[in-house]
């Protein structure tokens, strides 16, 4: 099976099943939370075999729970009608957790600066960013804000793969974090993100209120963000020298892969929103 088959494969079943999920809101998106803290605990499990090439870790049990903790008391939070904002608690007191088992289960702390720095980016990407995802959840109209934040983000990924196959071939070698890509890849994404964005204006003009302007400015940084976060996971594997994270997803290699430009571009698109659309929030 061909790796271009495969990406289509996962594009046309795998999104539709995604935003599926979206769409089953009962005791506040379950099914869609269940699935953050399961992609958050296997994204960990990922990050830490990449950074634990060259440097000696923690436990890996003990950060990848660190990881889904914050996402799982996130919407534990929200069931429970408590401040959201104290997942940020959750986040500190897991970083001075990782710093304090570092000074005292070890007794060679040659690599400390880089053990300590790595487990809590580890528990930072894939526990406190996919964390605003369970915060999308308090928007009154939250399947649709999720909704289109998902396909934007995958659209974006989808049209820059998409143009950098058919138009990159002379363009590429832009970016020394990925030379495959390409700057016709690049303004394909930032196309299929404004488009996005926009059409969520033109279909839901109750909630995405207001100028165009504004979609293209949500597009705008949903396409940055997105790409962006899928060069930050290039940088970690160049430096790991290895090519995939992992091999779960057939043509995509590791999940971590597949959802890098999801956890980069989840808080961009929540406080986007929050500024540009002042969403209405659940009475807790």
């Amino acid at each position: 099976m061909s790796k271009v088959f495969q990406r289509l494969l996962v594009f046309f079943i795998g999104i539709p099943l995604v935003l599926g999920i979206v769409f089953l809101d009962y005791y506040n998106h379950l099914p869609l939370n269940a699935v953050i803290v399961i992609c958050s605990c296997i994204a960990s499990v990922e990050l830490f075999n990449i950074f634990k090439i060259k440097t000696t870790l923690l436990p890996q049990f003990f950060v990848c729970i660190l990881s889904l903790v914050i996402p799982l008391f996130s919407y534990i939070m929200i069931l429970l009608k408590i401040d959201i904002h104290y997942s940020n608690w959750v986040f500190l007191a897991a970083a001075l957790l990782i710093m304090t088992i570092e000074i005292l289960s070890k007794s060679d702390f040659n690599e400390s600066i880089a053990s300590i720095s790595e487990c809590i980016f580890i528990v930072f990407y894939c526990g406190l960013l996919p964390s605003f995802l369970t915060r999308m959840t308090l928007f009154k109209e939250a399947s649709l804000f999720i909704a289109v934040f998902l396909f934007t983000v995958f659209i974006n990924d989808s049209l820059a793969w998409l143009f950098g196959v058919l138009f990159g071939k002379n363009n590429r070698n832009v970016f020394k974090a990925s030379p495959n890509k390409s700057i016709a890849g690049f303004c394909g994404g930032c196309i299929g993100a404004i488009a996005s964005c926009i059409l969520a204006q033109v279909f839901w003009r109750d909630i995405f209120y207001g100028s165009y302007l504004k979609g293209l400015l949500l597009g705008i940084l949903c396409s940055f963000s997105g790409i962006t976060g899928d060069l930050v996971e290039s940088v970690f594997k160049r430096s790991a020298g290895i090519k995939d994270s992992g091999n779960i997803i057939p043509g995509r290699g590791g999940l971590l892969d597949s959802i890098d430009s999801v956890f980069f571009t989840a808080p961009i698109f929540f406080i986007a929103v929050h500024f540009l659309f002042t969403p209405e929030l659940l009475n807790l």
